[in-house]
């Protein structure tokens, strides 16, 4: 294996972190190509050329000929399959671990995304949108933390399914949903978080931020930047923690 094997193109966010912390676990060796999202850096033709849709992550595989692959859960499964690794090769076992990742993509990670929106970004304070978010994020929660009472895991072993949810559950205070009452959640996110490879990939590339606490100028300053962009009409899917 070369040391070029991979291109990751991301930022610090959820969605590019779960990306970089499949790839410290699996061991592969890759390069970092941060792009700022303020400045649109992901929609230039170069990028628009690997992903269409303009979004962070996505990968390029030099050793399978420059291939490339978008969509968080899309580069997971695909890193996954290419090293036998963090998903069973067995038909119901890797249907265990898609079933929790397709309960990611299509929950977890797009009510947090909008609870961010309506808490944290959008100018004005619409409190039913913000109630019906937040109200989600923690329903969502609370199946997790049901299935976590009987498992140590989501879906058998560790596997990217514990992994994508993890890069989003970890900044659940930013979406202002609380998991003080959720102990078997709060039980698997520490376990998760001491992970070697997993604290390597949260810092590959690190938040401006802390995301896991609130309030400083920092975080603030953070905010503002993503109201502008709110303003503005760009989409944060992808671009925001």
């Amino acid at each position: 294996m070369g040391h070029r094997m991979i291109t990751l193109y991301t930022a610090a966010t959820p969605n590019g972190h779960k990306v970089s912390i499949a790839l410290e676990e699996l061991g592969l060796p890759y390069q970092m190509r941060v792009l700022d999202l303020a400045k649109n850096e992901q929609k230039t033709p170069t990028f628009l050329a690997i992903n269409p849709n303009g979004r962070i992550p996505a990968i390029v595989d030099h050793e399978a000929g420059d291939f490339a692959v978008f969509e968080s859960g899309a580069c997971l499964i695909y890193l996954a399959e290419k090293t036998g690794r963090l998903m069973p090769a067995d038909a119901k076992g890797r249907s265990l671990v898609l079933q929790w990742l397709m309960f990611q993509m299509g929950g977890i990670g797009p009510m947090m995304g909008q609870a961010n929106v309506f808490f944290r970004y959008f100018p004005e304070k619409i409190q039913p949108a913000i109630d019906r978010y937040q109200g989600e994020c923690k329903r969502l929660f609370r199946v997790l933390d049901g299935h976590l009472a009987q498992h140590e895991y989501l879906a058998g072993d560790y596997s990217i399914a514990d992994i994508a949810h993890w890069a989003w559950v970890r900044t659940h205070r930013w979406s202002g949903v609380e998991i003080d009452d959720l102990a078997h959640l709060r039980r698997w996110r520490d376990a998760i978080r001491a992970r070697p490879a997993v604290a390597r990939g949260i810092e590959r590339p690190p938040s401006k931020i802390d995301l896991t606490r609130d309030g400083d100028a920092a975080a603030q300053q953070f905010a503002e930047d993503a109201r502008r962009m709110v303003e503005t009409g760009q989409s944060l899917k992808g671009s925001q923690p």
